[in-house]
């Protein structure tokens, strides 16, 4: 299980709910990654959305002890970023979704990806190429906070140690990752804290 981070909080929820989810309080610290678990449908997938700030809510969420509320919503989402399953791509060509091609591509790299599938359409990737390439996309723009839904669902193992030693690269900097996972397997591996999602309520696995 990885060393604990920081205690200082990083990432504050108090009290988050909507109406599919029941009120969520927890802390993430810097270094900080949790897991979220549970069956499809439990509402793991709608909290992350919650604490992204990309569906009706309520309840108060903090940055390094700033409050969401008094922040603009693309200020929040940029700094407590949501990389789902399947990232979105808005032109036919992977390059112009990424300012910092050098940047990008040295993630890529890490990632066991070529340089050249920037070049690639989207529609000649395949399902595990593009998931890599929307964390990429997720790292590259350096948020504090990443919401990750099932970062290596589409992965081999092989591909998957690689994702999972950027993420805890990551943790090193001082960020915090809240995960959600299907893989006990991987919670283990990456997470200090986990919980179980039930019917839209969040129940502590450990501690």
């Amino acid at each position: 299980m990885p060393a604990a981070p920081s205690d200082k909080p990083l990432l504050r929820l108090r009290g988050l709910y909507s109406p599919r989810l029941l009120p969520v309080s927890l802390d993430l610290a810097a270094g900080e990654c949790a897991a979220v678990m549970g069956p499809s449908g439990a509402g793991k997938s709608l909290l992350l959305r919650q604490v992204a700030d990309l569906d009706p809510g309520h309840g108060e969420a903090e940055l390094a002890g700033r409050p969401r509320s008094r922040m603009r919503g693309f200020e929040w989402r940029r700094q407590v970023m949501y990389c789902q399953a399947e990232a979105g791509w808005w032109e036919d060509q992977v390059a112009p979704h990424f300012a910092d091609r050098a940047k990008a591509a040295a993630i890529m790299g890490r990632l066991g990806l070529p340089e050249d599938k920037l070049d690639a359409l989207v529609n000649e990737l395949s399902t595990g190429e593009r998931q890599r390439l929307g964390l990429v996309r997720a790292l590259a723009l350096d948020p504090r906070v990443l919401l990750l839904d099932e970062p290596t669902a589409a992965l081999d193992q092989a591909a998957t140690a690689r994702v999972e030693a950027e993420l805890r690269r990551y943790l090193d900097g001082g960020a915090a990752i809240l995960m959600v996972t299907h893989s006990a397997d991987q919670a283990q591996r990456m997470a200090r804290r986990s919980w179980r999602m039930e019917q839209g309520r969040l129940e502590p696995l450990w501690t």
